[in-house]
């Protein structure tokens, strides 16, 4: 069953319950291993500067501090002000729906828990909602 708490430290972050950097970090990879690959995400891939390995990287920063753990993005950036740093590019419901594309699929691969699941499926939707800048 979901160990939601650990004796004497409240509530685990996501972070933790996900399994620290070394799942973060898969999860960050395999986003990113999906896009390239699923032909479906061609229009998210096409606005990605290539090589993505620094983008990968900054992803895994992201992700590590918006989960709870390692605050690694705003350490060497500053606050992440998503839809501000997003704002050069173009981002309507298509490319909003080829990006949860990725991360469902990331998601329905690499998180065994349904409740952490369904929690994670809405807080990225609601971010990548949240993202959309133009009809």
């Amino acid at each position: 069953m979901f160990n939601f708490l650990r004796k004497g430290t409240g509530p685990k972050s996501i972070y933790d319950q996900l399994g620290g950097e070394t799942a973060v970090r898969a999860m960050a990879e395999r986003f990113y291993d999906v896009m390239e690959s699923d032909p479906r995400a061609k229009d998210l891939l096409a606005i990605h500067p290539q090589p993505m390995t620094a983008i990968r990287q900054k992803f895994y920063e992201f992700l590590s501090g918006w989960f709870g753990g390692p605050q690694l993005f705003e350490e060497k950036y500053g606050h992440p002000r998503l839809r501000a740093r997003h704002m050069p590019f173009t981002i309507d419901v298509k490319l909003r729906d080829q990006w949860l594309l990725c991360m469902y699929q990331v998601l329905d691969e690499q998180v065994d828990d349904e409740l952490l699941k369904m929690q994670l499926r809405q807080r990225f939707t609601q971010l990548a909602h949240h993202m959309i800048n133009t009809d």
